[in-house]
């Protein structure tokens, strides 16, 4: 095929301590916010919660320094997708860009870019427009037109979002640090005098629901696994730091630190985070909060001690946060069809790297326009919800490509290899096929829905494929 190219590469602008801030700010989204209160919900417990908020982050702490080795052996733009190719080979590796393409990293876009808007519209009101055309639906499932002001408003900040991303990979790895450091000062600003006010008590800790009942030992971890699933849905984009492995400054060794510290980082902010809500409010309130449709754990948390002053706060902070987890995902995202569309497996103008600004351009306008879709779809929650089940299979893949690179490669130079192998990466590896079979057991439709969805991207495949022979 063609070199579209044209002998440029992406630039290597991209520094350890940017790079930390780009990891910690795809993670770090409305997850920290609202996840503890369908948590004790399900578990009913605090003391409980906060045992899943650390399991979560241990598991995920495990994929990561486990990514880390093949990181490290196999730097370069695309993250899983470059790996898989020399791992799997050009299908399986299809098979994951295609889906982050087709939903899990564009419906994430989608749906953070929806909340920070959500969080807008609270603020400052949108107007309403067209109320007459909110009924118009496609089989009930889509409705473009509900909401309107505020779709249109997420589509605005995805392409104005895109645009910077375009001008530069630097100047997009400055904002996400900017962003995220105004994040990490917000909620530490919140935990100091959450923990510190006279509304803090820490007996809630131990004081479980009213009318909890002793599930019993099976019915204790399923409850457990149910929860963990919350929390790893805010611990999810550990991976992501791997997709510009091209444009970080001495990737080989870098991306290891990177991952580790970025994800260490997190359990830290999450666990403290989590401790604040706990201690400041009862766990049956957190309960009836998880019921209601409109309120997040962490405003009332806020509210609590600082009244509507902190409700004001606590809305601001979540703006920031979900902008700064917006715009990371975009920048990182899209490298992975950058590097699909190389190898001549994806639109073939998305391997355009911007003459001035060195950037993937025409990746990243593929990825806006689908995203865009998206949101008029409405339908990007249920999407993730189908298809979180997927990443943990990459993660799966991924980890047990430690293995069979060691088999394959015995003699390549290391920068890193995963502490505690061979248990560390087993561990995962087990967990991940759990969650991934409890999923298709309990869950049939959404897995087989997701699957499907993942299997739409075949008759690309082979078009493209095809047309690269011929070429």
């Amino acid at each position: 095929m063609p070199n579209t190219n044209n002998s440029m590469q992406l630039a290597k602008a991209i520094t350890l301590p940017t790079a930390i801030a780009l990891i910690i700010s795809s993670m770090i989204g409305s997850g920290v916010y609202k996840k503890v209160a369908p948590m004790s919900d399900t578990l009913q417990s605090p003391m409980l919660v906060m045992i899943c908020w650390l399991l979560g982050g241990l598991i995920s702490l495990a994929g990561a320094i486990s990514n880390a080795e093949v990181a490290s052996l196999l730097a370069g733009t695309g993250g899983e997708y470059r790996y898989y190719r020399t791992i799997y080979g050009k299908f399986f590796a299809f098979l994951f860009g295609w889906a982050n393409f087709a939903v899990i990293k564009t419906a994430a876009i989608a749906s953070i870019a929806y909340v920070f808007t959500q969080s807008f519209h609270s603020l400052f009101p949108l107007p309403e427009l067209l109320p007459q055309w909110a009924d118009i639906n496609i089989y009930g499932w889509f409705y473009p037109f509900q909401n309107l002001s505020v779709k249109l408003f997420t589509v605005l900040v995805i392409v104005l979002l895109t645009f910077v991303n375009i001008r530069g990979v630097k100047l997009g790895g400055e904002i996400s640090k900017l962003l995220i450091i105004l994040v990490l000062v917000g909620i530490s600003t919140i935990v100091i005098f959450g923990l510190s006010s006279g509304q803090a008590d820490w007996s809630r800790l131990s004081q479980p629901a009213t009318g909890y009942v002793s599930l019993g030992w099976s019915g204790l971890v399923s409850a457990m696994f149910t929860a963990m699933l919350a929390a790893f849905w805010a611990y999810e984009g550990w991976n992501t730091i791997g997709y510009i492995g091209g444009e970080i400054q001495n990737p080989n060794r870098n991306l290891p630190i990177v991952l580790f510290w970025g994800v260490l980082t997190v359990i830290v902010v999450y666990f403290l985070a989590n401790l604040t809500y706990l201690v400041l409010l009862p766990v049956d309130q957190l309960i009836e909060i998880k019921r209601s449709t409109n309120s997040i754990a962490a405003v009332e948390a806020i509210k609590s001690f600082w009244g509507a002053g902190g409700g004001y706060f606590i809305s601001i902070l979540i703006l920031v946060t979900t902008l700064a987890s917006t715009h990371t995902t975009i920048l990182l995202a899209a490298r992975t069809y950058f590097a699909m569309a190389g190898e001549g497996v994806f639109f073939k103008q998305a391997a355009v790297i911007h003459p001035k600004y060195q950037t993937p351009s025409k990746a990243l306008i593929y990825q806006c326009i689908w995203t865009c879709m998206l949101v008029f779809s409405g339908s990007f929650d249920q999407l993730t919800d189908m298809l979180i089940f997927a990443s943990f299979i990459f993660y799966g893949a991924t980890t047990f490509g430690v293995f069979i690179l060691r088999r394959k490669m015995p003699d390549a130079h290391r920068p890193y290899r995963v502490w505690g192998y061979p248990v560390v990466p087993i561990v995962f590896i087990v967990f991940c096929i759990i969650l991934v079979g409890n999923t298709l057991i309990n869950q049939p439709r959404e897995a087989l829905m997701g699957l499907g969805l993942i299997a739409t991207g075949l008759p690309f495949y082979y078009i493209w494929r095809s047309r690269d022979v011929n070429d």
